[in-house]
């Protein structure tokens, strides 16, 4: 499975081209890493709920528009920590925003239903990658225990294609590598069928903090949202010169 780079935060299809270019001019030449371009929407933006994500995530009308290249790793990353009702039927609108260039779903939410992510791709007819969010919550839920994390996602067998670690949830909190280690392991140990993502707290100069995973788990995705603003708030706009800095660093070090 190819490893990708992510930025999340996209609300433009200008700011994909250029991050492509970026990508493009610097990525090493046999590297398989893919450009996650990385879209938010979450229950209240897809029903139209006011919200204090609704000036920072994108219109759900303009997604397919920033979908707009084949060559992206296009992500649409559905947020819903509140467990709301009829989640596939929201998840199948939700792709539909996607358009037909769409090629993952990322899950940021607490173990959601299985046969609920099953039965919207279905319905979708579109081959997507499913992306579980691996959040503090939910490591709550197995009381932080590699063994129950396994054993939970056993139900997700032949739904998901992959699972990012991440504590952060956007915030831009510092990932903990050696932490993660142990569910890292547990995970490729079990279902080395699984692509394995981290983020937390990734930007142009905390990349050193991947370190311990990446040389463990060299084909490791990574994903970077809160510290591509000076601030450090998802509710600011991405500073796309951050973002330029982060993924030309990102391309040196993981290749």
């Amino acid at each position: 499975m190819q490893p990708y780079i992510g930025i999340t935060d996209f609300t433009s299809f200008s700011q994909v081209e250029r991050m492509q270019d970026v990508f493009a001019r610097h990525r090493k030449t046999k590297s398989e890493r893919m450009l996650h371009v990385g879209v938010m929407m979450s229950y209240k933006t897809l029903h139209g709920i006011p919200t204090k994500w609704s000036s920072v995530f994108p219109a759900k009308e303009t997604i397919r528009g920033i979908f707009a290249s084949d060559e992206a790793y296009n992500c649409l990353h559905y947020a819903d920590y509140d467990r709301n009702p009829d989640l596939w039927r929201d998840l199948v609108e939700a792709i539909s925003y996607g358009g037909i260039l769409i090629r993952a779903l990322q899950l940021d939410m607490v173990w959601p239903e299985p046969a609920d992510i099953a039965n919207a791709v279905h319905t979708s007819r579109k081959y997507l990658e499913v992306i579980l969010q691996i959040n503090s919550v939910a490591l709550d839920d197995v009381d932080n225990d590699p063994g129950r994390l396994v054993e939970r996602l056993e139900e997700y067998q032949h739904v998901i294609h992959r699972v990012l670690l991440d504590k952060s949830m956007g915030r831009g909190l510092g990932l903990d590598a050696a932490a993660l280690l142990p569910f890292a392991r547990a995970i490729q140990n079990a279902y080395p069928e699984l692509g394995l993502g981290i983020a937390g707290g990734l930007g142009p100069d905390s990349l050193n903090l991947i370190a311990p995973l990446h040389a463990e788990f060299p084909n490791v995705s990574i994903d970077a949202q809160g510290r591509l603003r000076h601030s450090g708030s998802a509710l600011d706009p991405i500073d796309w010169n951050l973002a330029e800095r982060y993924l030309i660093n990102a391309l040196h070090l993981v290749h």
